[in-house]
């Protein structure tokens, strides 16, 4: 038997073993052991001499020393704090009074729920196992069609997964050897995307066939207006803008009323803030967008003049310049590569700092590194931002012309249970997107705003803490393990030749690049049903990544579609995980093939996003050119 079918065996043999339920990320590194000890087998030497003793070493520390799993652990955390600290109750019922006329709000309310739940904490199988507790039971008893109840809460619980901060991505980069902050921008319009498509879908549903998600009774869509909030109405106003506001310059009324209808003066002021939220953080928004875009970025393009000038100083200093050479410096960091590349050619010299060559060993140029942010505002951006912030601004007068006492009782439920979740989601992917702190730092300040935000709830005590540190450490080295086991399964894959046969192949089959996308993605897919994404990830996508130079395409554009493609591993079955993660916390009579009718749907949405994707590369490439440059 050749060394490449050993190749093959060894890879097939991976399927079957893990299939029957074997651990995964010991099965790689015993196969791996195994398979590697025959590949080194020499018979003039001890068996103890046998190479795949030092590979396995060389492998272990090498994912020891990799850096970019640094963040895992501190995500992790980040996630199971607040999963246990049980923050997620009063956001699904603040959300679910302010979609309470929307069709299927219940569902509608659940999707956005674990969209949110599953950006702030990463973890699938936490959101699924909440939302099945939170929601599942309220749907049924609404009289909402067992598959849509199933659908909204299994499909919605594994977009956490994909859209940043994303444990999957992070072991993509650290398989693929990728940036990070990259993959997280690349992802993320694809991802909330995936999320308005599946909204798309639940709301279409209920408005064709209205009896899978019937309307909430009347007593389920009254909100509970307090006391103070009704001595507003009658002796200031109606409208809790003007009410607000008159409440401020004139509280006597609310200082002097009876028992639970008084405000002190700190609660007045705090009731005018919380009035104020929409428009303050649509004036930060927008504010921030024209500071980045316009004012960042032009001091950006003003530090990386790509010519240098040359002093009047330096002149008078007698330094001897030559006209005819050109010096071009390009002060674009990259996270790969700290070495400095100097070309010299006809007259030219190019200091790169940007790392260095393509896939043909091309030298990137100055120009070919920059990010498009780096030169200025975009064309039409001013036109743009004016007609948004005009259409805001109409927005915003409408909501405060009808902001009644109802509306603003949701409005200050949404401020106490989103929007810490909410600020603290967005700092941690700004400061990484941005490129302020690394992955590793941003996971750390996310896990301590998370043990804040417990400790602010009073709800995490010292066993909940154990508890999820607990969790933490298991989860961890479950993923260190699984990549060690990856990479001494890789390794001993290439030696035998399995690697090489299957580019050979695929090379013979003279595809188009299309074809080879088509290719890859379907094997992927398929791949999905019986297999989770950690061994697609750690055992399959490695071998196709080689090939991407080959077909012309971008590994950015591949590797999102990749995350986008392993959504249907979570929702395919035999081994649909949300699918049982949600059969275990759901009534007995709701049964595992309901709960698989209901995610089949979600699965033809994932391959239609992956089809939009492609059509219109830009969604998923424009935000890392604009922030890095490059692909």
């Amino acid at each position: 038997m050749s060394d490449p079918i050993l190749g093959l065996s060894m890879l097939a043999l991976i399927i079957v073993v893990i299939m029957l339920g074997f651990p995964t990320a010991f099965t790689l590194m015993g196969l791996g052991m195994m398979f590697g000890f025959a590949a080194f087998y020499d018979p003039s030497q001890s068996w103890a001499a046998n190479k795949v003793f030092t590979l396995m070493v060389q492998r272990t520390y090498g994912g020891m020393t990799n850096d970019v799993l640094l963040s895992i652990p501190l995500f992790v955390l980040m996630g199971y704090v607040m999963e246990r600290g049980a923050l997620v109750d009063k956001m699904f019922y603040s959300i679910q009074l302010a979609f309470r006329r929307v069709p299927a709000s219940l569902a509608v309310a659940t999707l956005v729920v674990c969209t949110f739940w599953g950006i702030a904490s990463g973890l699938v199988g936490a959101v699924v196992v909440l939302m099945g507790v939170i929601a599942m039971k309220p749907m049924l008893n609404a009289g909402y069609d067992t598959r849509l109840a199933a659908g909204a809460i299994t499909a919605g619980g594994t977009l956490g997964i994909l859209i940043p901060p994303s444990v999957m991505i992070i072991v993509y980069a650290a398989v693929a050897g990728q940036s990070v902050v990259k993959l997280y921008a690349a992802a993320m319009l694809p991802g909330f995307f995936l999320a308005f498509l599946y909204l798309v879908y639940i709301i279409g549903w209920a408005l064709i066939n209205p009896k899978v998600a019937p309307k909430l009774p009347p007593e389920q869509m009254v909100v509970k207006i307090p006391a103070p909030l009704k001595v507003l109405t009658e002796h200031y106003s109606r409208n809790m803008f003007i009410a607000s506001i008159k409440a401020l310059f004139s509280p006597k009324a609310l200082l002097n009323a009876p028992g639970d209808a008084r405000l002190s003066m700190p609660r007045i002021f705090k009731n005018f803030l919380a009035m104020l939220t929409p428009f303050i953080l649509a004036a930060v928004t927008l504010w921030g967008v024209w500071w980045y875009v316009v004012i960042h970025q032009q001091a950006a393009k003003d530090a990386l003049n790509p010519v240098a000038t040359i002093s009047s100083a330096q002149k008078d200093s007698g330094a001897k310049v030559d006209d005819d050479t050109l010096i071009s410096i390009d002060a674009t960091q990259n996270s790969n590569s700290s070495k400095t590349e100097v070309k010299e050619e006809e007259g030219l010299v190019s200091i790169d700092a940007s790392g260095g060559k393509d896939a043909d060993g091309k030298v990137i140029t100055t120009k070919e590194a920059e990010p498009e942010s780096a030169n200025g505002p975009p064309e039409n951006f001013a036109l743009y931002f004016w007609l948004c912030s005009g259409l805001t601004l109409l927005l915003l007068i409408y909501y405060y012309i009808h902001l009644d006492e109802e509306q603003f009782e949701i409005l200050k439920l949404l401020i106490e249970s989103v929007m810490p979740l909410g600020v603290l989601t967005i700092l941690v992917l700004a400061v990484i997107l941005l490129g302020i702190t690394t992955a590793t730092e941003s996971a750390g300040v996310g896990a301590l705003g998370a043990f804040i935000l417990a400790l602010h709830a009073g709800t995490l005590d010292f066993e909940r803490t154990k508890q999820a540190v607990f969790l933490t450490a298991k989860t961890t080295s479950m993923v260190c393990w699984l990549f060690v086991g990856s990479a001494l399964f890789s390794a001993v894959f290439t030696i035998l030749g399995g690697q090489s046969i299957i580019e050979q192949w695929v090379l013979k089959l003279d595809l188009s690049p299309i074809q080879f996308m088509l290719l890859s993605q379907a094997i992927i897919f398929f791949l999905g049903w019986p297999l989770e994404w950690t061994e697609i990830i750690v055992i399959f996508v490695p071998i196709f990544l080689p090939l991407l130079s080959h077909f012309q395409i971008d590994p950015l554009l591949w590797g999102t579609l990749v995350f986008v493609n392993l959504q249907a591993a979570f929702l395919s079955p035999p081994v649909a995980m949300s699918a049982f993660y949600l059969k275990g916390v759901s009534p007995p009579h709701v049964t595992l093939n309901q709960i698989f009718a209901g995610m089949m749907p979600y699965m033809v949405i994932v391959i239609l996003c992956m089809v939009i994707m492609y059509v219109w590369p830009g969604m998923t490439l424009w935000l890392p050119k604009f922030l890095y440059g490059g692909g």
